[in-house]
Parts: C-alpha cells; sequence; structure tokens
C-alpha cells in the first residue's frame, strides 16, 4: 500500500485515524484546513505530510503516491450544516464528489467516504417506522446534514469499477476522547456536564434511539477497510455501530461509569419536546462481509475519555473550541472584523515604528511647532 491521504485528517476523528495508521505502518498525507488550529495535531506532524487547504480547490497534486483516500472532511453535523447550506452543500456534496473524481482519474485505486446514520432518520413519534434499518432500507433524509452526505455517498459509489473501488461508511454518533476533542456529542457531552456542573442534561426525557460508536473503532473500521478484499467493498455502504442506546439508557450507563471513577452527578430530564432525531441500525453486514467488531464499550470510553481530559488539561468546558457551531461562529465573526478593518490589534501601519521610533517622530512633532 503507498500513502494513504486523509482529507480532515487534524479533526476529531482525524487524530485518531492518523494515529492508527501510523501505528500500522502508513506513510500519510493529511489534508486539512486547520480551523481548529495545529496544536491537537502537534503529536503527529513530525511524521505525516500536511498539507493545509480547501477541499473545494482539491487536485491530482494532492493524490501524487496515493495508494488511497480516506475523505473524512467537510462539516460534520446538523448545526454546522444549517448555520451555512451553501457551505454544507459546496463541501460535504460538491467537494466529496470532486475528491473522488480526482482520485480516480489520476489511478487511485481505493477510497473510503464518511457518510452517517442520521440518513435513516425518522424522528420521535414514527413508531410503526421505529424499526432495525439496514443499508438496503429506503432513506428520506431532510435534514441538511443527512441530504448532503447522501448525495455525495451515491454520486461516489455510482463511481465504482474494477479499477476504482469506493466504499461508503455510514457511522453512528461517535463518542470518546480525542485530541481534537469534543463536547457536542452525546456521550462526551454527558461526561463534560457531569465534571463541570454534576449533572448529565437528558432532553425530551431520552426517549430518542441513537447508534452509536466510539472513535477508536471508527477508525479501526477504515484500516481494516484499506487491507480488505477488493470485491467485498467495492461499492458497498457498511453501518458502522457498536448498538443502538434509548438515550436515557445511555444517561443512565454513562452515570454509572462515573460513579465507578468517583465523579457523582444527578440526571436533569427535560420532557418537553424538541426536535430531536431517532433511528436505530444494523450492524450485520460489516460483521458478515470484513468480520468487524467494534471493541471498545461506552463505560471504557468514558474511563478513558475522563482520564485523558485531565491528563491534556482539557477542562474549559465552556470554550468554543470543543463545540464545531461555536467555533465556526466565532471564526466568521473574525473574519468579518478583519475583512472591515484589515487587522485586529496590529496596526498594519505602525508595524515598522516601534516605541522609540513613535517617541522620536513625537519630538520632531513638537519641535517643527515649536518653530
Amino acid at each position: 500500500m503507498k500513502k494513504v491521504l486523509v482529507v480532515g485528517g487534524a479533526g476529531y476523528v482525524g487524530c485518531v485515524l492518523v494515529e492508527e495508521l501510523l501505528a500500522k505502518g502508513y506513510s500519510v498525507r493529511v489534508f486539512d484546513r486547520l480551523f481548529f488550529g495545529r496544536d491537537h495535531a502537534g503529536e503527529f506532524l513530525d511524521r505525516v505530510e500536511l498539507v493545509v487547504e480547501d477541499m473545494r480547490d482539491f487536485n491530482e497534486s494532492h493524490v501524487e503516491d496515493c495508494g488511497a483516500v480516506i475523505n473524512i472532511g467537510g462539516l460534520s453535523n446538523d448545526p454546522t450544516a444549517e448555520f451555512n447550506p451553501k457551505a454544507n452543500e459546496e463541501l460535504n456534496t460538491h467537494a466529496s464528489i470532486k475528491v473522488a473524481e480526482v482520485a480516480k482519474k489520476a489511478g487511485v485505486p481505493r477510497l473510503i467516504f464518511a457518510s452517517t446514520c442520521s440518513i435513516y432518520d425518522r424522528g420521535v413519534g414514527e413508531e410503526v417506522r421505529d424499526l432495525l434499518l439496514d443499508e438496503d432500507s429506503e432513506v428520506d433524509p431532510k435534514a441538511a446534514y443527512a441530504t448532503s452526505k447522501l448525495a455525495a455517498e451515491q454520486a461516489i459509489l455510482a463511481m465504482a469499477d474494477d479499477d476504482f473501488v469506493p466504499v461508503s461508511f455510514r457511522k453512528g454518533t461517535i463518542f470518546g476522547f480525542s485530541a481534537r476533542m469534543r463536547y457536542d456529542l452525546v456521550v462526551n457531552a454527558f461526561v463534560k456536564d457531569a465534571l463541570m456542573r454534576g449533572k448529565l442534561s437528558v432532553h425530551y426525557g431520552g426517549a430518542m434511539w441513537r447508534p452509536l460508536i466510539d472513535v477508536k473503532d471508527v477508525a479501526r473500521a477504515y484500516v481494516m477497510a484499506l487491507d480488505s478484499d477488493a470485491d467485498l467493498i467495492r461499492g458497498q455502504i457498511f453501518n458502522l455501530s457498536a448498538g443502538n442506546f434509548r438515550i436515557s439508557e445511555l444517561a443512565l450507563r454513562v452515570q454509572r461509569a462515573l460513579q465507578d471513577l468517583g465523579v457523582q452527578a444527578e440526571l436533569d430530564v427535560d420532557f418537553s419536546y424538541r426536535l430531536v432525531r431517532s433511528y436505530r441500525v444494523s450492524g450485520d453486514k460489516i460483521l458478515k462481509t470484513l468480520g468487524f467488531q467494534p471493541r471498545v464499550t461506552v463505560e471504557e470510553s468514558v474511563a478513558h475519555m475522563v482520564e485523558q481530559i485531565e491528563r491534556h488539561g482539557f477542562t474549559d468546558f465552556s470554550h468554543p473550541r470543543y463545540y464545531n457551531i461555536e467555533w465556526m461562529k466565532l471564526l466568521e465573526s473574525a473574519v468579518e472584523t478583519v475583512s472591515t478593518h484589515g487587522y485586529v490589534l496590529s496596526k498594519p501601519e505602525w508595524g515598522d515604528r516601534g516605541l522609540e521610533g513613535e517617541r522620536a517622530r513625537l519630538l520632531a512633532e513638537r519641535a517643527r511647532q515649536g518653530s
């Protein structure tokens, strides 16, 4: 296997995936905008090739010498998709298709696309249609994020042929620690709430179903797809889930895991109606086809998360960098400020003066005025 290009390799999943690839002996090229900076990727940046560019500018130079592309880039949840629907469509659909087209044209034999189980969302109150859904189930997503992922998935898988092997992984809601930590994912949010205020917030009584999987298991599945026989994955869709949980059950399991660590947290349950996602999926296909089985339980992930949060000092829980939508809003606001003024603190025309130079200018000005 030649070099693997990871689009979005400095993100939440990317930071875990790149470490897994390096541990397995792969050479890695990371393609990322570095929206969240580079500090969180510092542990591996000296071991990878880094390309800091936009997916919308993807070209053949980016896949040079690559034997596979893993595309986990783009916007990653409903709030960010709804915040900027145009960017969501450009990145999650059009740019993702472009990445696949460029890879195929350049002769890259394999591409793994990160899709989402939210494609299956039926919503709360659809008990008659509340079935265990597999990769052949009819889907009709309404949310911008899910529709953008489905459109890309369909176009990318249609490119499959004898020489090009695309595969799509529909991931459940991910949880677990990453160096590019997120506290806007349900299990991670429970842990954050417990550590920050001693409560787990459960919305709509926790009635919603959600398939979940730890981020380390997601990384393992991607690496497995690199090593799998091409005929097993060519043009295929696989659900990635470690099981389906009602959010109420999930809260209780997290609460118990935290208690075992000496962290006490009450349940703060809200029963008011909210627009919430709810769906259950089957993970049988990837088990039967590739032999993939998730290894990390919710309880194990919570214990690891608490340990790593303390070790890395990620305890400023309200900082916007841990929440995708809040960080994007902050960046957009900063861009608006800079585009209006051209600077933030350092005024460009003052840059070379220095303190002594400014004093000399003022003295000269006063001398002129005195004469």
